[in-house]
């Protein structure tokens, strides 16, 4: 390798993004929002490995959809030819593993999953090679109540996370049957109009003409809207179905907008689909969206098992956050710890461990370099932090076995600083922010944890 080639800076892959420091706080904030309001429903975590066999989804999608036509990272495993994917989705991995390890074998379950996928797609805004999802999926329910909680259970989560303008658009896309004879007269229609369809609809108009439906070509809009639709070919059990969710939505004050055009992506779904859609992130307006997959367990060589559910992009949802939702700038620790001298070091390394073993996050003054350790310089870092409490231990607090505590938040500060015994400091900085959580009602940006 040449000289040059050793020098030059290696950067990440285009469209797979670093998750820095500063928006940690933000994913931290989602993710334990998202795991606590699914478990309140009763939904268990289940993690599938990043890489799946690249059959599970050409079966499970469709070998005619855009992700397995053009988006899936697949390769060859060199040690024994078996041909591997980066999973695009995640729905047709938690369903091999559930019928891999017999997981509905004491009856229904309903699981919920958060991680990484990956398409190989142009980027732009809201679209990335690598994106997170968090999806839940309810195996073995069969009635439309589940449809209906899951889509409760999202309204749930934006209302926790404080976000708004975001829109429920609900639509079924019946059974097979009731698809083929819609898929027939779609056929004709579209033959009809060959001479307005686009490159990619003519592509899809034998295979899958009901993606046809979801294009976003303007100059196809008019002739797409004039389309037969789907919901004018449902039979009695179909409409029944769907009425149901409606009537349960309606009652729990859950709006929403019924759009015949509505289909998903990937060709395992059934009946009830749903989109929860923003007109805030511009192109990319689809935060949330899923439905009834009730033919894939068995597409996967399983009994027929009724299946349920959504999959919503979390960086689209963090984005949102940013527009619409509430701002979260949490607080670096509880406190830092300054010291002045070798022993002193010493005494602070054991005070901060009695501090975190008190529930409390404590960031120990380390040197670094082209940095000064003086105690001004200490405490300016201490500022900076965030902490809401500077704990100092000098010579003379060795000397006399106690440590001054700071409280870095008060407008007069100075007043508010105390000397105290060594032992005393925990329940004492403790008290202090249990104090001041009762006042400011604020849990956010407490971080004491008994």
């Amino acid at each position: 390798m040449s000289e040059n080639k050793k020098s030059e800076k290696i950067v990440g892959v285009k469209g797979m993004n670093d998750i820095l420091p500063a928006d940690a706080p933000l994913w931290e904030l989602f993710e334990n929002t998202v795991q606590s309001v699914l478990k309140s429903y009763g939904f268990q975590q289940i993690r599938t490995p990043i890489v799946e066999p690249t059959a599970l989804f050409a079966r499970g999608l469709g070998e005619v959809t855009d992700i397995v036509e053009k988006e899936m990272y697949s390769f060859t495993d060199s040690m024994n030819g078996d041909n591997l994917t980066l999973r695009p989705e995640n729905t047709a991995s938690v369903v091999r593993a559930a019928l891999e390890h017999n997981l509905t074998y004491d009856g229904p379950k309903r699981l919920w999953y958060a991680g990484p996928m990956f398409r190989h797609e142009r980027p732009q805004r809201g679209r990335y090679r690598q994106f997170h999802q968090v999806g839940a999926e309810a195996l073995g329910f069969t009635g439309p109540d589940i449809d209906a909680e899951l889509i409760m259970m999202c309204q749930r989560l934006w209302d926790d996370l404080g976000l708004q303008d975001i829109r429920l658009e609900l639509n079924s896309i019946g059974n097979a049957e009731e698809r083929n004879r819609h898929r027939a007269d779609l056929i004709n229609y579209f033959e009809q109009h060959h001479d307005l369809l686009d490159a990619d609809a003519r592509r899809r108009l034998h295979a899958n003409p009901l993606r046809i439906l979801d294009t976003k070509n303007p100059a196809m809009q008019d002739m797409v809207n004039a389309a037969p639709k789907l919901l004018d070919y449902l039979g009695e059990e179909s409409l029944s179905h769907f009425e149901g969710v409606q009537k349960i939505l309606r009652h729990n004050n859950i709006p929403f907008t019924i759009n015949p055009r509505l289909v998903r992506g990937m060709d395992y779904y059934n009946r009830t689909v749903f989109e929860w859609v923003t007109d805030q992130l511009g192109a990319q307006g689809t935060v949330c969206g899923g439905g009834r997959y009730d033919p894939l367990i068995e597409m996967f060589g399983g009994k027929p098992t009724p299946a349920c559910g959504f999959a919503m992009g979390v960086e689209r949802l963090l984005e949102l956050m940013k527009v619409s939702g509430e701002q979260y700038t949490p607080n670096q620790c509880d406190v830092y710890m300054v010291h002045q001298g070798e022993e002193a070091q010493l005494q602070a390394f054991v005070m901060a461990e009695r501090l975190r073993g008190a529930g409390l996050d404590v960031v120990l003054h380390c040197a670094s370099a082209g940095a000064g350790g003086s105690f001004k310089s200490q405490m300016k870092k201490a500022d900076a932090s965030g902490a809401g409490f500077a704990v100092i231990i000098g010579d003379d607090e060795v000397a006399n076995s106690t440590a001054t505590v700071k409280n870095l938040r008060a407008q007069d500060s100075e007043s508010n600083q105390v000397t105290i015994g060594f032992d005393d400091v925990p329940d004492h900085v403790v008290n202090q922010i249990v104090g001041d959580h009762a006042h400011d009602h604020d849990h956010e940006h407490v971080h004491y944890h008994p």
